[in-house]
């Protein structure tokens, strides 16, 4: 298992999550070919070696060419550009999910339908190649789980678009609302909205307990200088070869809520809602209440990051008026996807493995219906053939197809 760790004790920007991701081992070159799929001109990257205090590291710099013709833009700006380019999808995905993390803030604090947001800092050239940056040196890397140590945010004031601001800044304080942090070590902002949103919308977990293997440490270092506290983001890339049965264990939360007074047809449409808000599953339980009264328990199994949301999504659109969390221990068989050739057509396929071998391999019922409606065949008939062809396909093994 490959992690991502951030150690953020003295704070994260978005240039110096470039630097760190390059001094850890990302291609300059690539990332400066995948940022050009944006289709914008105006701007590159000036990599180099520096030091803050004695910690030497990689510091990355998006230089504006012409600042004086610079656009500011808008939400759905932001949209179009990355929707509209050839990046890949799970760029694309992690990219906007930071942006919409920064307007959801600044919609919040201005008190603004999200699509009014007015993007100073954050819609200029410069925090658009950090932010679609971030996305793809986290694809690049291709790792199995980040991890964050609490956020240090700085201390005293900080100048921005609408004055001067406490720090954390507004739009900082309501991104890392429910993340752990840290204050004061510093006296200017330690950790920009840019930086608050890459952690927080691509950080599976925040901890500052890490017991596994340090394979690489590297340093990306920030523009400031200015305090004794050297202004650097530490990461470090952390692999376990000792986890030989392909699973990995994480904390989960349970959220629950038995529900009585719902018309059932409101049903699909909750958990749909639940499933967007980012839930791993959903699910209902036949119960019976007092006065032997039939219910339905609804249990939703989500990160703990992702609980306030979840618990939103239940009281807007459910009848319940209380619920119960507590926390679980999930264990997660690694997985893949994979997309094989039929005699139907292609067609994507979820491998898992358990003890070094591929125990399940699992068509998506997505493409077994589109085959199915191509082909005039019943599901049955199509999964039968898909079996066949995935049990003799060169990219799944025979003992692996179950």
């Amino acid at each position: 298992m490959r992690i991502l760790y951030y150690d953020c004790f003295a704070g994260i920007s978005g240039d110096m999550n470039l630097g760190a991701m390059i001094d850890l081992g990302v291609d300059p070159l690539f990332l400066t070919e995948e940022l050009q799929k944006l289709n914008i001109d105006g701007f590159h990257l000036e990599i180099s070696k520096d030091s803050r205090r004695g910690i030497s590291g990689t510091k990355a710099t998006v230089v504006i060419e012409n600042p004086d013709n610079e656009k500011h833009r808008h939400l759905h700006h932001i949209e179009e550009l990355i929707s509209q380019s050839s990046l890949s999808d799970r760029v694309k995905t992690n990219a906007l999910k930071i942006f919409y993390l920064i307007a959801e803030a600044e919609a919040k604090v201005h008190r603004i339908d999200i699509q009014r947001v007015h993007f100073h800092e954050v819609g200029a050239l410069d925090s658009i190649a950090d932010i679609v940056g971030a996305a793809i040196c986290l694809d690049y890397l291709n790792v199995d789980k980040v991890i964050s140590s609490p956020i240090q945010l700085g201390g005293g004031m900080v100048k921005c678009a609408h004055g001067i601001m406490p720090v954390p800044a507004p739009a900082t304080a309501e991104i890392v609302q429910h993340v752990p942090v840290k204050t004061g070590l510093v006296q200017h902002e330690a950790t920009t909205p840019t930086g608050a949103a890459i952690l927080v919308a691509l950080v599976d977990e925040f901890t500052d307990q890490v017991n596994l293997p340090i394979q690489k440490i590297a340093y990306g270092i920030g523009q400031r200088d200015i305090s004794d506290v050297p202004n650097v983001l530490r990461v470090y890339l952390l692999e376990s070869k000792m986890e030989l049965d392909n699973t990995s264990s994480e904390e989960a939360m349970m959220v629950e809520c038995t529900i009585d007074d719902m018309n059932p047809e409101w049903y699909e449409f909750l958990i749909q809602k639940l499933f967007d808000a980012g839930a791993s599953d959903v699910y209902l339980t036949p119960v019976v209440m007092k006065k032997s009264r039939p219910a339905n328990k609804l249990s939703v199994l989500c990160s703990r990051r992702l609980l306030p949301e979840i618990k939103a999504t239940i009281f807007n659109h459910s009848t319940s008026i209380g619920l119960r969390e507590y926390s679980v221990a999930k264990t997660v068989l690694q997985r893949e996807e994979k997309e094989i050739e039929t005699e139907l057509g292609k067609v994507r396929v979820k491998v898992s493995y358990y003890e070094g071998k591929e125990i399940h391999a699992k068509p998506e019922s997505e493409d077994l219906r589109k085959l199915a409606s191509q082909h005039g065949l019943t599901l049955n008939e199509v999964e039968k053939i898909i079996a066949k062809s995935i049990y003799n396909s060169k990219y799944i093994r025979k003992n692996g197809f179950s």
